[in-house]
């Protein structure tokens, strides 16, 4: 039986391409399916939540495919990407200080503070 979280997924998933669909033919079950090269059987498990969660390659595939941000797809998944569990293990101790500490920040606020870092405004 599949988890809450595949079932979720899943039907976000199946949602979103639906909706394009609508408006572009070539995102029907089994176009999606063959540009991502699996079977439309298994596109169509992950959208009813009968297949576990696919791996994070597949993931990414979809949000690619669906133009769904890549990092909110894994997180729906419950998957952390290699690159940020990569950034994350280098400094584990203080990436564990600054996500608990950012966890009730609003997000404007979150936002700003990564504008900051990244513009090299700190």
């Amino acid at each position: 039986m599949a988890s809450n979280a595949a079932r979720d997924f899943g039907e976000f998933i199946r949602t979103t391409r639906e909706a394009r669909r609508a408006e572009d033919r070539r995102y029907s079950l089994r176009q999606v399916a063959l540009r991502m090269g699996v079977q439309p059987a298994y596109l169509s498990q992950i959208e009813r939540g009968q297949a576990s969660v696919p791996s994070e390659e597949r993931v990414c595939q979809l949000a690619e495919e669906l133009d769904v941000d890549v990092d909110v797809l894994l997180a729906m998944a419950g998957k952390v990407s290699k690159d940020l569990q990569e950034i994350i293990r280098a400094r584990p101790e203080m990436f564990a200080k600054l996500i608990r500490a950012l966890r009730e920040a609003p997000d404007e606020r979150v936002e700003q503070i990564a504008r900051e870092i990244r513009d090299g405004d700190w």
